[in-house]
C-alpha cells in the first residue's frame, strides 16, 4: 500500500495538482478536472475527472471508467450513486471524451497499461478528497481495463470492490477470427501498431441508444462517434494481451460483481428491434465465463432485456441494474 501511495503522489505531481474544477458540459452540479499527464508518443496527453459536489461527512466513494468509443454522459447514474450515499466520480481516459486533444488518434493505445497512471491519478485525488472506500464501476473495454490495472497491484488493492457492466473479457467473433486472425493482427501490431485493420462499423448500436433514431439519450457524437472509428493493430494488440491475462484468472482479492444481458444478439446493417433488448455488442456467455475467473469473490448477474450498456436499458431492466448495484454495495 506504501508504494501505492508512492506512484499516486507522483501521478500527482506530474499531472500538476493545481488544477482546478470548473463547471462540466453536463451542467446542473456536474464539475470536470483536466489533469496534465506526461507526453507519449503522440505527443501532450490529458484525462478528465468528472464530478458531483462532495455529500457531506460522506467517506465513500465510486468511481466510472465508460468503454471504448465512449465518455460518462450518464447522468442518472452519478446522481443515483450520490442518492445512494455515496460521492460520484468518472473519469475521461486518455484520447476519450473530453480528453480528447487534436494531435491524437481518438481512443488509440498500444498498450492497456497506458492507462494505469489515469487510473492511479483519478484514485489518488479521490482519496485526497477525503475518501476512504472506493468502489471502480466500469463498462465494456472500462471492464478489461480495470480487472488487468488491479491485477497489477499484485494483492495490494487501492479500491475496496469493482463493478463490472458487460466487461469485454472476449472478443466476439467465431473461432477463425478469434483463434487464427485476431492473434496474427495482434502480432503485426507489435510491428506496425498504426496500421489500420478496420474502418467505420455499423450504426445499428448508436441508433439504439440515441434519442434522434430509436433511443432515449443523448450525447455528444464527437466524442460517442456513431459509426466508431478505425481501429488499428496496435489497439488489437493492446486488448489481447490484457483479454489474455484477465482469462487466464486474476484472482482479485476484492468483491467483484459481474453484470450483462441475458442473451446477445448479432448486429448488422440492418435494425432490428431486438437491438433494444440485447447486448449486440459482445457475447454474455463469454462474460459470465471469463468474469467468474475474477476472484474468489465474484457475484454474476444477468440483465433481462439489458442492451451493452445496462445502465442505458428500457427502464424495467436498467431499474434491475441499480437494484443490483446498491444491494451489492449495501451488502459489501
Amino acid at each position: 500500500m506504501r508504494k501505492f501511495f508512492a506512484i499516486c503522489l507522483f501521478c500527482l505531481l506530474v499531472s500538476g495538482m493545481y488544477a482546478q474544477y470548473v463547471p462540466d458540459v453536463l451542467g446542473d452540479d456536474y464539475l470536470r478536472r483536466t489533469i496534465r499527464m506526461p507526453d507519449d508518443y503522440e505527443g501532450k496527453v490529458v484525462c478528465t475527472l468528472v464530478k458531483k459536489p462532495q455529500l457531506p461527512d460522506t467517506r465513500q466513494a465510486v468511481l466510472y471508467i465508460h468503454g471504448y468509443n465512449d465518455y460518462f454522459f450518464q447522468k442518472q447514474l452519478g446522481d443515483s450513486i450520490n442518492a445512494h450515499g455515496y460521492n460520484f466520480y468518472a473519469m475521461d481516459l486518455r484520447k476519450y471524451g473530453r480528453s480528447i486533444l487534436p494531435n491524437q488518434n481518438p481512443f488509440f493505445c498500444k498498450s492497456l497499461t497506458e492507462y494505469f497512471a489515469d487510473l492511479d491519478t483519478a484514485l489518488a485525488i479521490i482519496r485526497q478528497e477525503g475518501n476512504e472506500k472506493i468502489v471502480l464501476m466500469a463498462h465494456s473495454t472500462g471492464g478489461l481495463i480495470t480487472p488487468y490495472y488491479l491485477n497489477s497491484k499484485k494483492g495490494r488493492l487501492p479500491v475496496d470492490g469493482l463493478i463490472l457492466n458487460s466487461p469485454f473479457l472476449d472478443w466476439n467473433f467465431g473461432w477463425l477470427m478469434e483463434k487464427v486472425l485476431i492473434p496474427t493482427v495482434s502480432f503485426i501490431g507489435r510491428f506496425f501498431p498504426n496500421l489500420t485493420v478496420q474502418g467505420y462499423g455499423d450504426a445499428s448500436y448508436a441508433h439504439s441508444l440515441l434519442k434522434q433514431f430509436k433511443g432515449e439519450w443523448e450525447y455528444n457524437t464527437d466524442w460517442k462517434m456513431i459509426n466508431g472509428h478505425p481501429k488499428k493493430a496496435g489497439w488489437i494488440r493492446a486488448i489481447q494481451e490484457a483479454q489474455r491475462t484477465v482469462q487466464k484468472g486474476v484472482q482479485l482479492d476484492c468483491p467483484v460483481l459481474v453484470m450483462s444481458s441475458d442473451k446477445s444478439f448479432p448486429e448488422t446493417n440492418k435494425w432490428n428491434n431486438e437491438y433494444l433488448t440485447s447486448d449486440i455488442v459482445l457475447n454474455v456467455q463469454d462474460i459470465q465465463k471469463y468474469g467468474i475467473k475474477l476472484g474468489n469473490l465474484v457475484t454474476r448477474d444477468t440483465i433481462q432485456n439489458g442492451i451493452h450498456d445496462l445502465i442505458l436499458s428500457e427502464k424495467p431492466s436498467r431499474d434491475h441494474v441499480y437494484h443490483t448495484v446498491f444491494d451489492w454495495l449495501i451488502d459489501k
